[in-house]
């Protein structure tokens, strides 16, 4: 029930509410089943949120348990239930949630393996089936009933519209042609799609509670961030095989889970912070990679210094230790370094990949949304812009020294920005609060706003994506009976609206694959 990650991790599922009389003594599997099993899941091993068992509420930074169930967690969907629980269900909810399960499932390669399911009868087509561009297909990922809808982005025809798993997040992965795209659920399943075909290739659970996926450069390798167990699991791109579990735990030998995992193609290696311990790791994708040396560490058992073991071969590991953990970060353009933060602290780090350390401090109140960040250049420097999941404001940094160079006030906090680097603008939702219906549109020079679009009164509105040349931008009306709205990227007068199942993301074949300055990894 209590949310430690940022609200980019509950996309699909929003709690059906329904009254509990207090009684003297509660039924906790009735209250657990009605009002926290729909997001967290049967099991409590997770679904939409995280896994509710001491091994991950036992790293909850922030209030305590029946605080944040009492009064909900901010910047997520994780609501208050202090006026639907009586404080009695609440104490013993929270004491059922602490109560170890009887048994964690052990989620090796074995068992990743067994999950491996290959479509029976798929083969691969020579050329797409269709007639469209296809590096200008747009997924439009539908929570509202698990599908994804495959788009022309050139007639916005719906060329297709498959099922996925349970509760999609992080973002679909493409290979470097464009041609496989791969989606990642909350519960760990990892699908795999054709989009030539316009078919499902397969799929496997490579985690139980899981973050996010990258892709390596070469579209060799998935990297799977997971919560729950904590590890990074490693798979084929080509068949969904697990090539590597990869236990996660700091240099002093304490187990942490995944943040998140992206790829840094210049570096031909996957970056992942650990939330629970201060570290970044690097995980080489060249299979010549040079070993890595890890230095020292007090054995506690033995009493002694003793010398770590290096991490060889294919997906060899480099450890970068830090002043706290981080939840989320953003690269700058040459990879060189890293900007993290973590939800609850005033600032934001910049980590030095090469040097492998912190360079510098950013102040960043209000829980800056860096894995939505973006980047460009403006009067000869380059620059990039985050929003603040708690605060309405924007913060736009100078890459070169590092400095807050201006504050963008708006209506509300936001969660997105998207841009194209054939556009003007920037845009930027206000996914929280009152104004969740509104859309500000920012010029990326002046910083200033140029239109604040509200085009469903009352409807949150979020989630930009840009066709292949940037001249049409792509709105989310984020409800059930909800719509992707076209719009044209220069006048911002509206085009064409699309019906869509509450559509949480979309993401354009060839902004992905190259990198667009006005996209996130």
């Amino acid at each position: 029930m209590v949310e430690v990650c940022r609200v980019s991790t509950l996309f699909a599922v929003i709690f059906t509410l329904s009254g509990i009389a207090a009684t003297a003594e509660p039924d906790v599997h009735a209250l657990y089943e009605r009002e926290c099993a729909v997001c967290h899941g049967d099991t409590r091993l997770g679904g939409t949120g995280p896994a509710l068992i001491p091994e991950t509420l036992g790293r909850m930074r922030g209030p305590k348990l029946t605080q944040v169930i009492a009064e909900g967690r901010a910047a997520t969907q994780m609501p208050a239930f202090a006026d639907i629980l009586a404080q009695e269900e609440i104490e013993t909810l929270a004491a059922y949630l602490n109560t170890p399960l009887a048994e964690v499932p052990e989620w090796g390669e074995a068992q990743i393996n067994a999950t491996r399911e290959m479509t029976p009868g798929y083969t691969p087509a020579d050329a797409p089936v269709f007639t469209a561009d296809p590096l200008n297909i747009t997924l439009v990922v539908e929570t509202g009933d698990h599908h994804v809808s495959v788009l022309d982005g050139d007639s916005f025809d719906v060329l297709d519209r498959f099922a996925t798993p349970f509760a999609v997040h992080g973002g679909p992965k493409f290979s470097p042609d464009g041609r496989f795209v791969f989606i990642m659920s909350r519960d760990g399943w990892v699908q795999k799609y054709d989009i030539w075909s316009l078919a499902e290739v397969g799929r496997v659970r490579a985690g139980l509670n899981s973050r996010n996926i990258a892709i390596s450069h070469d579209g060799k390798w998935l990297a799977v961030a997971n919560y729950l167990p904590m590890t990074l699991t490693i798979l084929s791109a080509d068949d969904l095989s697990v090539a590597k579990v990869m236990p996660v735990f700091s240099i002093s030998g304490i187990k942490s889970r995944v943040s998140a995992v992206y790829q840094a193609p210049q570096r031909q290696s996957f970056i992942l912070a650990l939330k629970d311990v201060p570290e970044v790791w690097e995980v080489a994708t060249d299979p010549d990679a040079e070993p890595v040396y890890e230095g020292f560490v007090h054995s506690r058992e033995k009493g002694m210094i003793e010398a770590l073991p290096s991490s060889e071969g294919l997906f060899a590991r480099r450890r970068i230790e830090l002043s706290e953990p981080i939840d989320d970060f953003f690269f700058s353009d040459d990879y060189r370094n890293l900007i993290g933060a973590t939800r609850d602290t005033e600032r934001g780090v910049v980590v030095n990949l090469n040097v492998g350390r912190e360079i510098a401090e950013l102040p960043l109140p209000g829980m800056p949304h860096l894995g939505s960040g973006i980047s460009w250049d403006r009067d000869g420097r380059r620059v990039m812009a985050t929003p603040h999941l708690k605060e309405g404001k924007l913060s736009v940094i100078d890459t070169e020294d590092w400095q807050v160079i201006s504050t963008i006030e708006t209506d509300g906090p936001g969660f997105f920005l998207r841009s194209h680097e054939n556009s003007p603008y920037f845009w930027a939702d206000v996914f929280f609060g009152p104004n969740r219906d509104v859309m500000h549109v920012i010029d990326k020079q002046s910083l200033k706003i140029v239109r604040t679009l509200r085009p469903v009164p009352g409807a949150t509105v979020a989630h930009v994506e840009f066709t292949r040349d940037g001249s049409r931008a792509l709105v989310s009306v984020w409800e059930d009976e909800g719509a992707v709205i076209v719009y044209d990227a220069r006048t911002l007068e509206e085009i064409t609206r699309l019906p869509m199942r509450k559509p949480s993301g979309k993401y354009n074949v060839f902004n992905k694959i190259t990198f667009s300055e006005g996209t996130s990894h």
